[in-house]
């Protein structure tokens, strides 16, 4: 197995810890989406698509995310009962199930390796070390001094956050 092809489409928050999404391509020929790249306690990480979890309504057989008290299309309560995959590794995920993981620890170097390099690449690109690449935006103050238009200077200091309608 070799990775042919990896994108980078970085987000443009740099607060978050969702850095960027990457899609994998493999041998030319299988393409995985939404690989997500995420910054954790010990530094940059890979992350697997993943989708989340859920359970029907006894009532209405409606699916609602898993741990919710109240069916969102009946409304009916939800048994609050002991959920079977609490006790299993999947209840590390919150409530999220990968949709596609490597199955063996070096493949998932691999994986991480190609796409944290690819990353630090695009970074590169941008300009900016260590911050995804920023899209301009019209709310945004003009670099060079000035208001927009649209923007309002006009604030009252005493304002205390009462309205009177």
């Amino acid at each position: 197995m070799e990775i042919t092809e990896v994108r980078i489409f970085p987000r443009e928050s740099e607060d978050r810890k969702l850095k960027a999404y990457a899609t994998i391509t493999i041998d030319n020929s299988f393409v995985v989406r939404n690989v997500k790249v995420i910054e954790g306690n010990k530094g940059l990480f890979v992350a697997m698509p993943s989708r989340k979890l859920r359970e029907a309504c006894p009532k209405c057989r409606y699916k609602n995310p898993i741990r919710s008290k109240y069916c969102n299309q009946c409304g009916s309560s939800l048994p609050q009962q002991e959920r079977r995959f609490e006790d299993t590794k999947d209840s590390r995920q919150s409530g999220h199930r990968d949709i596609a993981h490597p199955i063996t620890p070096e493949c998932r170097e691999y994986i991480q390796g190609k796409v944290l390099d690819a990353y630090q690449e695009e970074i590169k690109k941008s300009g900016k070390p260590g911050a995804a690449p920023k899209k301009s935006s019209m709310f945004e103050k003009p670099e060079a001094g000035g208001t927009p238009a649209h923007v309002e200077e006009d604030v009252d200091e005493d304002f205390e956050g009462d309205l009177e309608l």
